[in-house]
């Protein structure tokens, strides 16, 4: 989309009578979308449907947990993070797997994909959970095996961890200037934090850089993640 900048240059000569134009056109590329809502209503069915899967996260990492702590002094389980086994296919999930897949398959279409020949699958879902002494985080990383990836927040507030999108574009980032006022987003934003509330659902795409700031402890914080794959019809022996 164009859209006209009114911008008043200084004249500058062209060498003749003539000078450069004042008003330039914009026309902004490469534009990196982010899609969200808020849909509080799912929160306590799933936040109750994740409880056995976290249940036996904390589980398989007792004893490396006690072992440390023996070491080291007691922490607690600061420093770690939960993480389920895979939910595809777990019935009290299986609504929103549904769901995001089917609105990955939407949101690649609207990004300008023909996907005639491909078919959206929830590739992978899992739950996870903070440690409740603090500490916990992800660094910064991609899912290079997803076109969609996203979020559903189900324990979260103001004063616990949350994501951080970074600058996509490696160019971009090998000559950052400073930015004028980093609480808003703008052209020279290279991260972006995003607040989180119980219910919010985003979507990204999957090639998009993004972190987990370091959670301290104050309030539990719990999410599901999902990546979904647009897969060749040719390699599922399946015909459009």
């Amino acid at each position: 989309m164009k859209k006209k900048i009114k911008k008043n240059f200084d004249t500058i000569s062209c060498g003749s009578a003539k000078t450069f134009p004042k008003i330039l056109e914009r026309e902004d590329l490469f534009k990196c979308p982010m899609w969200f809502a808020d849909e509080p209503a799912f929160v306590n069915d799933l936040n109750k449907a994740s409880d056995p899967h976290i249940k036996i996260a904390k589980k398989n990492l007792k004893k490396s947990i006690n072992k440390r702590n023996k070491e080291f002094g007691n922490k607690g389980d600061m420093g770690n993070v939960f993480h389920s086994t895979s939910l595809i296919g777990e019935t009290n999930f299986l609504e929103l797997q549904n769901y995001v897949g089917a609105t990955a398959h939407n949101l690649l279409e609207e990004m300008g994909f023909d996907l005639t020949n491909h078919q959206v699958f929830t590739t992978e879902m899992w739950v996870q959970e903070f440690a409740k002494d603090g500490g916990g985080h992800h660094t910064l990383h991609t899912h290079w095996n997803g076109h969609i990836s996203g979020f559903y927040f189900l324990k979260c507030s103001d004063k616990t961890s949350r994501p951080v999108f970074v600058d996509p574009r490696p160019g971009n980032l090998m000559n950052l200037l400073p930015e004028k006022d980093m609480t808003k987003v703008t052209y020279a934003s290279h991260q972006i934090n995003y607040d989180v509330k119980p219910g919010r659902l985003m979507f990204f795409p999957s090639y998009m850089p993004h972190q987990y700031v370091v959670d301290l402890g104050y309030e539990p914080f719990r999410f599901i993640h999902w990546n979904c794959q647009a897969v060749p019809r040719n390699v599922l022996n399946v015909k459009s």
